[in-house]
């Protein structure tokens, strides 16, 4: 046998055993992959935002340029006065266009209370939240997440939370938008309450967006936000109850320790109740932190959800 010839059957044997471990290197590969995809969520550049250094139109392209991230969901309070200027959508879809972007949501705050035992402030708050429906469906998002607030007795909020919901829904579907709530205090943040409320609305078009940083039910100032908390829920045993009917996952931060693990949250935990949940939509960063700068607060919780997504 000649040296060429040797040579020859030697380079075919290497490929064909390359070739036959090549599907064995896609598996493992395709393993590795994350179970769910990484979205920014706005308000991680809130102070950003509020100080002007960056507007709304610039989200996306820093999402993208900055952080590699192609999925973002946006904060209504950012563009509060832009819901049904379709100029000022089409540049900010234009904009997702130019960078590869999606639009997964809009955050909506400050549109009234869907659970306002008061019929007519209820209507009122269902209206309100139309012009976000509507801008959602242009910017080709899928969902919009709202609040269930409302002043009254946890029955009577729920009662009318339920209603509200409903309406909302009823408007929504015409756009195929997806209404979700999140636990965001007060009565929303209690489990069990959230839970019974979006499974009394009954559609499968409503939903829930947990946030692994709101579980203060009650607080000593009365206040949703500030004050010392009296009265809370327990965040795994919430997030357990709440994956088969959410749809999304807001990941909050806060603080890291030294090894790049969220203090506040067993992360590794509560990954693995989502991921035992059969969840595989879109999970958002939301650093809410003092201690980093929002940079590298985003950038911490992305390397941290990209190692928990594929351990």
């Amino acid at each position: 046998m000649s040296v060429s010839r040797r040579h020859f059957l030697h380079q075919a044997a290497a490929v064909a055993a390359t070739a036959a471990l090549a599907p064995q290197a896609i598996a493992g590969a395709l393993a590795k992959q994350p179970f769910f995809e990484i979205s920014l969520a706005e308000w991680s550049l809130h102070k950003a935002l509020f100080s002007k250094k960056i507007s709304n139109l610039d989200f996306p392209g820093i999402a993208k340029k900055d952080y590699g991230i192609s999925v973002v969901e946006y904060v209504n309070q950012f563009f509060k006065d832009k819901a049904e200027d379709t100029k000022y959508l089409a540049d900010l879809l234009q904009r997702c266009r130019d960078h590869g972007v999606r639009n997964h949501l809009i955050m909506v705050d400050g549109e009234g209370d869907l659970g306002a035992p008061n019929q007519a402030e209820r209507l009122q708050a269902v209206e309100n939240h139309y012009k976000w429906v509507d801008a959602a469906k242009f910017l080709g998002c899928l969902t919009i997440r709202v609040n269930a607030f409302g002043k009254g007795t946890a029955a009577e909020v729920q009662q009318a939370a339920v209603d509200g919901l409903g309406r909302l829904n009823e408007y929504a579907q015409k756009q195929r938008i997806n209404v979700i709530v999140e636990n965001h205090g007060s009565y929303t943040s209690d489990g069990k309450w959230l839970l019974q409320t979006i499974r009394e609305v009954g559609q499968p078009s409503v939903g829930i967006l947990p946030d692994f940083g709101n579980f203060c039910i009650r607080r000593d100032t009365g206040d949703l936000y500030q004050g010392t908390c009296l009265e809370s829920y327990d965040k795994y045993q919430a997030v357990q109850e709440w994956m088969p009917l959410a749809k999304g996952v807001s990941a909050k931060t806060f603080d890291f320790d030294a090894a790049g693990n969220c203090v506040e949250t067993d992360y590794p935990k509560m990954f693995r109740i989502i991921k035992e949940s059969g969840f595989k939509g879109y999970v958002g960063i939301e650093y809410e932190g003092e201690k980093l700068s929002e940079d590298d607060g985003i950038r911490k919780t992305k390397a941290l959800l990209e190692k928990i997504g594929r351990a």
